[in-house]
């Protein structure tokens, strides 16, 4: 079984990292920062070995360097975005596979929030890291792509399995569950969520990794019914 550690940093980015026990490898997604990281790892007695980053924007990217330099850890990204990345050791794409241990992730193109967004599903342990594509009742901003994007993702998350533990990089549940409730009022499974998401922040708790079940609830994106209504609930969004 795969360990996965929640790291807050910044006012509201999560890292995670990943342990695999048997084999003691240890893999950071997505690290904005590098001490909060590297300290989180020391705690348990891990030693990142790589870095996986899920696109370019430097609240993903920016321990990078630093982590490197304290470990030697190989560093992998999207190949679309290498440009714009200049730690990558390997680049990736649709198709293509990491491992960790045994466990092996399997890399998805999900471009819209950046125009070569990637995610990782290992599969056979029923996770995935999504970065800032699928969020807790939400979706990422339309950067750098087009709703067809995002609708065709919100689409191919939907048909994983229901229990598929959803790792998003921010902590925008709370935000987006009460747009969601502008959007679908008379959603009973939303708005039990919404007391629950409404509570755990009050008492300052996360509100994810999520599920795809979940998602497919209660999130409006994931929900939407084509192109055009996903479209114009993110402008909504964009504009609330």
């Amino acid at each position: 079984m795969l360990e996965v550690v929640r790291i807050p940093v910044l006012s509201d980015n999560y890292v995670w990292l990943i342990h695999d026990p048997a084999s003691g490898d240890t893999v950071a997604v997505d690290p904005a920062v590098a001490e909060p990281v590297l300290d989180a790892a020391r705690q348990r007695g891990w030693t990142i070995g790589q870095i996986w980053n899920t696109h370019w924007h430097g609240d993903h990217v920016g321990g990078n360097a630093a982590i490197k330099a304290a470990t030697g850890c190989t560093i992998t990204g999207p190949a679309a975005e290498a440009a714009k990345i200049d730690t990558l050791d390997r680049t990736v794409t649709e198709g293509d596979s990491v491992r960790i241990g045994d466990h092996v992730a399997q890399v998805m193109a999900v471009p819209a929030h950046t125009a070569g967004h990637i995610a990782y599903h290992l599969a056979d342990d029923g996770i995935i890291f999504v970065g800032d594509t699928l969020f807790a009742m939400g979706c990422g901003r339309l950067f750098e792509g087009t709703p067809a994007q995002m609708f065709a993702n919100m689409q191919r998350f939907a048909a994983l399995p229901d229990d598929t533990t959803v790792y998003c990089a921010h902590e925008y549940t709370q935000s987006n569950g009460r747009f969601a409730l502008t959007v679908e009022p008379d959603n009973a499974v939303l708005r039990a969520r919404m007391e629950a998401v409404e509570a755990a922040r009050a008492r300052g708790e996360a509100t994810v990794p999520t599920t795809i079940g979940l998602e497919r609830d209660t999130n409006i994106f994931m929900r939407a019914r084509d192109v055009a209504e996903l479209a114009q609930r993110r402008a909504a969004k964009d504009a609330a």
